[in-house]
């Protein structure tokens, strides 16, 4: 059977972790408990989720021609991900987010280097690939008039598009109509579409973390709960949500039951450390609904 075809565009980041037991002040120098890398990015962690869940995944974005960039490549490649569409960018540094994690709470700055050169030209490029897809998914950390462009493509063409809003910035309202699926957290939600409700009410899928997911189908409201987990790390929850929804979109899977899926391999990728480490592959996922129901 043929796999699904999910196409991820967006940002692929190396993530520089540092735990200390306290925060430097300005100009002051002090010696760190622990420091890790770890291959990050809301487009490669969506690219990541939906291909260990059995997608055909195909990652638009760019890389800079640092050693970074390599490895960023290099982990993808090891995911089963089709790279022939990262290309690296001559004279610029891969995106990294500098992460300083002290006294149970985090300090962040994304560099996005490589990931701002995901232009409109760039995503023209690859509109074969775009059209070749069964889902498109796409974030917010490469330029928005890029955004706005792949989903004009995926409109255009017919292609099916999830929008995940993150991290939260705002989209023209033709954007947020073009696109097949919203999907912010309660966060997002609030901050961008309140507004909008009534008009993108069966657009939106607003991810609620432990409290579950909530859309809108056929004017009828609906929500799943969340489910209960042994919570290490939330960190890529979202992403994989994402990923798992499209995988299960273009299996031509019901909203609901795409959303069942979705919503329990975020609840099983928050039981590891790291954005992409606990990322289940389907298996498991099926395995987890069998276990619970398939609630």
């Amino acid at each position: 059977m043929r796999k699904p075809k999910v196409t991820v565009i967006g940002s692929i980041n190396m993530d520089m972790v540092t735990t200390t037991s306290k925060v430097p002040n300005q100009g002051e120098t002090i010696l760190g408990d622990a420091f890790q890398t770890a291959f990050g990015g809301k487009g490669a962690n969506q690219a990541v989720a939906a291909a260990r869940l059995g997608a055909d995944v195909a990652m638009i974005g760019r890389v800079g021609d640092d050693p970074f960039g390599q490895l960023l490549l290099n982990g993808l490649e090891q995911e089963g991900i089709c790279i022939d569409s990262v290309e690296p960018v001559t004279g610029e540094s891969s995106g990294v987010a500098t992460i300083l994690l002290s006294e149970g709470d985090n300090r962040i700055i994304v560099t996005p280097g490589a990931n701002r050169c995901v232009d409109s030209a760039y995503i023209e490029s690859f509109r074969e690939l775009i059209v070749q897809s069964d889902v498109v998914v796409i974030q917010l950390e490469i330029p928005l008039q890029a955004v706005d462009y792949a989903v004009t493509i995926c409109s255009e063409e017919g292609v099916p598009v999830i929008l995940n809003p993150a991290p939260a910035q705002t989209l023209s309202v033709e954007t947020y109509r073009r696109a097949t699926y919203l999907t912010p957290n309660e966060s997002e939600y609030n901050e961008l579409f309140t507004t909008f409700y009534e008009e993108l009410e069966e657009k939106l899928i607003v991810t609620q973390g432990a409290n579950g997911v909530q859309w809108s189908e056929d004017g009828e409201r609906k929500r799943i709960a969340g489910h209960t987990a042994s919570v290490v790390d939330t960190t890529g929850a979202g992403d994989t949500f994402n990923g798992a929804l499209a995988v299960a979109l273009a299996r031509k899977e019901s909203l609901e039951e795409a959303i069942t899926f979705a919503n329990a391999a975020a609840a099983l990728s928050v039981q590891a450390f790291g954005a992409q480490t606990g990322m289940p592959k389907e298996e498991q996922v099926k395995a987890f609904l069998n276990n619970t129901g398939g609630i």
